[in-house]
């Protein structure tokens, strides 16, 4: 809510091919978007690194490494709690970095009420996101459908590659890039 979509895919339109364009496919085209799930998976698997560096550095969580099942537990709970904390301040940072996007209207922004309101309602709703899909994620390892937070990245992931593809393509098409360039591409999104 409070986002000018159309100004936010113009500024997306004018900004492919950038870091900001890889981040964005990696959402499953969620920037594009300012979706709930803008951030995505990515401050649960933040959180779990932090928390496996966490066992070799922290004796108490090195502790819990060796009580078994509830010493997981227990770090898939500080895990969770990681999680909520990083998206909380990563939400925060994205709602500051959506406020200082203008778009080309006389560098009119794209948010319609910038300040402290929106920043926190972005930040509680693109934490919320983060903590849905990890329940989800949880909820598809339990029920042994496969491991749930690769198959929602290989999902997001999945549902803008015909777009890329055919993006790229047409970059070739019109000169733009080398075939050499787009088959070196092609072999590093399939991996």
């Amino acid at each position: 809510p409070g986002v000018d979509r159309v100004a936010l895919g113009d500024f997306f339109a004018n900004n492919q091919g950038t870091l900001l364009g890889l981040y964005d496919m990696f959402s499953g085209g969620a920037l594009e978007q300012f979706s709930v799930f803008v951030l995505g998976i990515m401050p649960y698997i933040s959180a779990s690194i932090i928390m496996q560096l966490m066992q070799v550095v922290v004796p108490h969580i090195e502790r819990l490494t060796k009580e078994g099942q509830t010493g997981r537990k227990k770090i898939t709970q500080y895990t969770r709690y990681g999680t909520v904390a990083l998206s909380a301040f990563q939400g925060y940072a994205m709602s500051k970095f959506i406020e200082s996007i203008s778009s080309g209207e006389a560098g009119a922004g794209i948010v319609n009420q910038p300040g402290i309101g929106f920043q926190l309602m972005t930040a509680l709703t693109l934490t919320t996101g983060t903590v849905f899909l990890m329940w989800l994620g949880e909820q598809i390892t339990e029920r042994g459908i496969g491991n749930g937070i690769s198959l929602i990245i290989m999902v997001g992931i999945v549902s803008v590659l015909p777009s890329v593809i055919l993006g790229e393509i047409t970059q070739v098409q019109a000169g733009l890039r080398g075939i050499l360039t787009e088959v070196i591409l092609l072999g590093i999104m399939c991996i």
